[in-house]
């Protein structure tokens, strides 16, 4: 009998890192094509849960695991962008100054029957004030493109954040305990 293979429906290679990390390579791995627009009013936990587990049905695969995340900078009730031009990045950055936002991560695995199991993490993230001059050395260094919320904790905006509470590899893109807890209780096996 050969072990259980798993898809990782991403393209991001920080996601197949931090996948890596659990000591699992991925059979394959590509990002899902669905409509990731919010839809009218809906709140960022929900567009985060919702989104994790369209992507998972999106890259189905009867014979495999199929492991799929989102990740949602928010701020209130408002769902912060991806950033994908500079003036994106400065409009999150000078929103995030100084204040405490949410980052939820949600995680769902279809199993081969169809099963489909989900977690979310929720993580409390708050930048220190950033100056004009701080908003400009980070975005010159390039790291906010692509971005949720324009920043990625796992480079030098690690330096910006006051204090974190929850999972940092959530923030990152994918949170490893809730991850690990769903192979686990999918029976996925796991060193």
């Amino acid at each position: 009998m050969t072990a259980p293979q798993l898809i990782l429906a991403s393209a991001s290679p920080r996601r197949r890192e931090l996948i890596a990390r659990l000591g699992i390579e991925p059979a394959r791995a590509g990002g899902a094509d669905i409509d990731e627009s919010p839809r009218k009013g809906e709140l960022p936990r929900v567009y985060a849960q919702r989104m994790a587990r369209e992507k998972a049905e999106a890259a189905a695969d009867d014979t495999a695991f199929v492991l799929a995340g989102d990740t949602v900078v928010a701020c209130g009730r408002r769902i912060l962008p991806k950033a994908e031009d500079e003036a994106t990045a400065r409009q999150c950055l000078a929103l995030l100054s100084g204040r405490r936002h949410r980052v939820l991560s949600a995680v769902a695995l279809r199993a081969p029957g169809g099963t489909i199991r989900e977690r979310l993490s929720e993580t409390l993230v708050r930048f220190k004030h950033l100056s004009r001059e701080e908003i400009d050395a980070y975005i010159a260094g390039g790291e906010w493109h692509g971005k949720a919320g324009g920043y990625a904790i796992q480079g030098s905006a690690e330096g910006l954040v006051a204090w974190i509470q929850g999972s940092h590899s959530g923030v990152v893109g994918l949170p490893l305990f809730e991850t690990r807890a769903l192979l686990k209780a999918a029976g996925f096996p796991l060193g």
